[in-house]
């Protein structure tokens, strides 16, 4: 960590994350949000503005404090209550099976133990709960997949650790989550990070 990562970082993923086809995505995949909802990489709460009425409470999670700063306008603005949690090592600091949906949106990427990260979103949902995913990761181009390859270790060190590389739906299947539904499609910006993962998963009832 440093003034790059823990300042700079955050105002740069704010200012390239708010524009306009970012924010329709958010609104699409997170229209059926529901319930109590733990947000993993909350980040300046770009997904504040776009979450439904059906949201009755969120945990916020995000080890970079810069982020909260970054987002009190759109805390501001919601009438949800939220609540910050902060990551107790590897684990959420939440309940077994206590949540009933969990949210990321362009996380995924950046988690170095993203295994385990996806292990601990399905400790803390409920049995039928849902977790909703909006993600970047490897293309099925092979053309596009060898410059993911080549390009990933400067991707990591320059925008935070995060992966160009990573194959959202398998990382998910491996969880022991099931894929209900997933839209794949090449958002628009360049193709090597531009690869979406989108839909949702649940946990299913024993």
């Amino acid at each position: 960590m440093g003034f790059y990562s823990d300042i700079i970082l955050p105002y740069g993923i704010d200012f390239c994350m708010r524009g306009d086809e970012f924010s329709e995505c958010r609104k699409k995949y997170l229209v059926d949000v529901k319930g109590d909802t733990l947000e993993v990489g909350f980040g300046s709460g770009l997904n504040l503005p776009h979450y439904p009425d059906t949201l009755t409470k969120l945990w916020a999670l995000d080890p970079a404090k810069m982020g909260r700063k970054l987002a009190q306008k759109r805390l501001d603005a919601v009438t949800f209550p939220v609540e910050f949690l902060d990551l107790d090592g590897e684990c959420i600091p939440l309940a077994d099976a206590s949540v009933d949906t969990v949210v990321t949106t362009w996380t995924l990427c950046t988690i170095p133990p993203v295994a385990k990260a996806l292990q601990e979103i399905k400790r803390v949902l409920k049995p039928g709960g849902r977790y909703v995913f909006l993600e970047h990761g490897l293309s099925p181009d092979d053309k596009v997949a060898c410059w993911q390859n080549r390009l990933n270790p400067f991707q990591k060190v320059f925008a935070g650790g995060c992966h160009l590389n990573r194959k959202i739906d398998d990382l998910i299947k491996a969880s022991g989550l099931k894929i209900e539904k997933l839209e794949n499609f090449y958002f628009p910006c360049p193709k090597i990070a531009g690869y979406i993962y989108a839909g949702y998963a649940v946990k299913e009832a024993k």
